[in-house]
């Protein structure tokens, strides 16, 4: 096999892919503004002469917890860089297109079990962004010489990038209890190393088709039993407290107005739940995926440990 190309490379998801494809053998161009390349130079040309075959498309503006961010950014990079390296694939001899979305292209808020067939309406500029980038992309699909794939991610974890999980870690690290027991919500992650294997077999593979495919472990969890699982890696007990849902919600209520630790949104976030199907990528695949979702949660945090 020719080369991949990946993009975003130096990011977390880009570095723990190259050197998982890497172990399987396949030869891998790195390309990432941090490396001082600029993506202006991704046309058809440099494609074919740099003998690619498949193209991973990872690099994007990620999704600004803060707030601070000017939407026009967001459609910069995640739109418009990402149609440009389409465009270039388009022309070139390239097989492969692989395009980093997210389950945040859909849905920023999903009470039901999210699947490829949900109509989208995300309300975020990221989710925006990555779902014109979808749009542009989705009008190429039947192209018969060409394989093209729109993953869509959830929460992704693994050794290096603590992320959402590190909150919680800290949480329990000093002995404080988690007041939210009474909320028993689900929700899905992805682990790194399924993510990969995922990414290898549609490489190597020809028989699986096109389309839109969410990644995702195969159980959704609870924050309680994340707390759990953090108070394992650390050979702790588990302090979760089962406080009165409506005492709780007067309490986020007020801290809307009095800037307090916990407010309605801070609440929202910990306690609602997205729970993300992986069936149409298992049985695209006909394989089961190589870890379980509390083991490789169990990894990650193991790996928080300093």
């Amino acid at each position: 096999m020719n080369r991949v190309l990946v993009t975003g490379a130096s990011g977390f998801i880009g570095n723990n892919l190259i050197h998982y494809l890497q172990s399987k053998a396949l030869k891998i161009l790195p390309f990432s503004r941090d490396f001082g390349m600029h993506y202006e130079k991704i046309n058809s040309n440099y494609l074919d002469n740099e003998d690619i075959e498949v193209i991973i498309h990872l690099a994007g503006k990620a999704h600004d917890l803060k707030n601070v961010s000017n939407e026009l950014d967001y459609f910069k990079v995640n739109t418009d860089l990402t149609i440009n390296i389409f465009d270039a694939f388009l022309k070139s001899k390239v097989k492969t297109f692989l395009y980093f979305s997210s389950v945040k292209a859909v849905k920023d808020h999903f009470d039901n079990i999210l699947t490829e067939d949900v109509i989208p309406s995300p309300s975020t500029a990221y989710g925006k962004s990555k779902l014109a980038a979808e749009n542009y992309l989705h009008s190429n699909l039947e192209k018969k010489e060409k394989k093209i794939f729109i993953l869509r991610p959830c929460m992704i974890h693994g050794i290096g990038n603590k992320g959402n999980l590190n909150i919680l870690y800290n949480l329990v690290s000093k002995n404080i209890p988690w007041p939210l027991g009474a909320f028993n919500n689900k929700r899905s992650f992805c682990n790194i190393d399924n993510l990969c294997f995922v990414v290898n077999e549609l490489i190597i593979r020809q028989d699986i088709p096109t389309g839109i495919y969410n990644i995702a472990d195969d159980d959704s969890v609870s924050t309680n039993v994340i707390i759990e699982l953090i108070a394992k890696s650390q050979n702790r007990r588990p302090y979760i407290f089962s406080i009165n849902k409506d005492l709780i919600k007067l309490l986020a209520r007020a801290g809307d107005y009095l800037k307090l630790p916990l407010n309605t949104e801070r609440l929202t976030k910990l306690t609602e739940s997205y729970i993300v199907s992986n069936a149409k990528i298992k049985s695209a695949i006909g394989k089961e995926l190589p870890h379980s979702t509390q083991d490789g949660l169990l990894k990650t945090l193991q790996s928080f440990i300093k």
